[in-house]
């Protein structure tokens, strides 16, 4: 096998990526991965997940420190952030985690190509992407390549991105500033995590949403207390309302709404816009059609049960395939394909992705909602549970939100599992476990929980669904 030969090419370096390299190696592969960005991580590591995570972290801190320390005995002056430094925290971060991956690249001994890579051919068992960089092309040879090249934002005509005053969530995460007035279009987990960030700090945030309730696919009840809970922290709303165009003011930015019954015009005044109406597959200049890679209505790339596309050799994973765009669903995609390619046998229970958003409260979810079950007519039962009653949320003085978990009536399985409250995006994984294993909420209910903790709002919620919760 010559040096541009390899037994796995995988195109992209996000966590999908770079996870299906790590354990393609680890089970003896030779392996090769191409990314068009410098750094390795791709969207999530680099202008995603992690530098959103640590803005959030920073503003909630903030956040707490004005409106909570009071309560505790804590007393200081005047506060101020210094937005510099903490988007130089932000970058350490981002720089650290990369650095890792391409260390961890190293020591597997995972060829890192900085490049676009493109299908040249599809042929005799073997597949060749071209590589290039800087004006020069290189081309490598493999058994399997996998396309996991990620997702990018949606653009709104009107509304096309400068990344300085229309921006994307990369534009979002690196203003050099607090907007006095800043326009989420999009009333989605992203729109909501930046939009609660620039709030914290002090910017007006308004959010503009076209359905009529936030986060339209999440259980109705949970997003009833979650916009209850974000206008209570000062976000502002307009529901059933779609942007439709933006123009120049001496104030910054007009945009021009309209309500979607009626048609009734608004106009909202700002100086940033953030656009945040969903991600599509990434899949531009990829030559799928040189080598007659299909991809659905939608741009994904259609695949089998075995992440394999109608082309020998190609496969793919994470955004550019069907179901949600998560990086940990992309990840357990990029183990379950390494291990199919060597001869090891692996599955994915789709209806045990987590997803979490992470405003504060967290909200977490995994399975059905209360309203899938009922277009499902599946005959459930409901346990609920309130932070309010747990003694350690009464401690934190974290008390907003509750647990709500769904079973079948007959069998009691846990069918779905709802939580905004606390540590939401920890307490999910007891959930996500006990699902993947068919639990029930007996099972939940019988499990000792460790007092006082958060967690024991799950197994009184657990308890709830045969109506004998202990502390309500």
């Amino acid at each position: 096998m010559s040096s541009s030969e390899y037994d796995l090419v995988i195109i992209g370096a996000g966590p999908g990526g770079y996870i299906c390299a790590l354990r393609s190696a680890q089970l003896g592969k030779k392996v090769a991965v191409v990314e068009k960005s410098p750094t390795l991580g791709g969207t999530c590591l680099n202008i995603g997940c992690i530098p959103s995570k640590a803005l959030l972290d920073t503003s909630e801190r903030y956040s707490y420190a004005q409106t909570k320390f009071s309560k505790h005995g804590i007393e200081f002056g005047e506060m101020s952030v210094d937005i510099s430094k903490m988007m130089k925290r932000k970058e350490g971060i981002v720089r650290q985690l990369t650095g890792g991956i391409a260390g961890l690249f190293k020591k597997n001994k995972i060829e890192s190509i900085t490049g676009f890579g493109s299908f040249e051919s599809a042929e005799n068992g073997k597949v060749t992407v071209n590589v290039s960089n800087e004006g020069k092309d290189s081309k490598l040879v493999a058994k399997n390549v996998v396309i996991a090249t990620g997702s990018v934002p949606v653009e709104l005509k009107g509304l096309e991105f400068d990344e300085k005053n229309i921006v994307s969530s990369t534009g979002a995460l690196e203003f050099e500033s607090v907007p006095k007035k800043l326009a989420v279009v999009g009333g989605g987990y992203i729109g909501l995590e930046l939009g609660s960030v620039w709030a914290r700090l002090g910017s007006e945030v308004t959010v503009i949403e076209y359905a009529d309730t936030i986060v339209p696919a999440m259980d109705a009840k949970i997003s009833a207390e979650f916009f209850k809970i974000l206008k209570k922290q000062g976000l502002k709303f307009e529901l059933a309302t779609k942007c439709v165009g933006t123009e120049k003011s001496d104030k910054g930015l007009s945009l021009n709404l309209e309500r979607r019954e009626g048609g009734e015009k608004l106009s909202l005044e700002c100086d940033k816009v953030l656009v945040s109406t969903g991600r599509k597959p990434f899949t531009d200049k990829l030559n799928l059609d040189k080598v007659g890679v299909k991809t659905d209505d939608k741009g994904r790339v259609e695949i089998n049960d075995h992440f394999k596309t109608n082309v020998e050799g190609v496969y793919a994973i994470g955004d550019v395939v069907r179901g949600p765009m998560l990086a940990h669903k992309a990840e357990d995609e990029g183990v379950v394909l390494a291990e199919i390619l060597a001869g090891q046998s692996g599955h994915i229970d789709y209806n045990c992705i987590p997803s979490v958003i992470y405003t504060h409260p967290e909200v977490a979810s995994v399975g059905k909602t209360e309203e899938q079950l009922k277009e499902e007519n599946v005959e459930y039962k409901v346990g609920q549970f309130p932070f309010m009653a747990n003694a350690k949320a009464k401690a934190m003085e974290e008390t907003e939100g509750f647990v709500k978990i769904l079973a079948h009536k007959e069998t009691d399985r846990v069918l779905g599992v709802h939580i905004i409250g606390p540590h939401a995006a920890d307490l999910i994984a007891e959930a996500t476990a006990v699902m993947e294993f068919a639990g029930s909420s007996e099972d939940i209910a019988r499990i000792c929980h460790p007092h006082p903790t958060v967690s024991e709002a799950v197994k009184e919620a657990a308890l709830a669904t045969h109506k004998r919760a202990l502390s309500i």
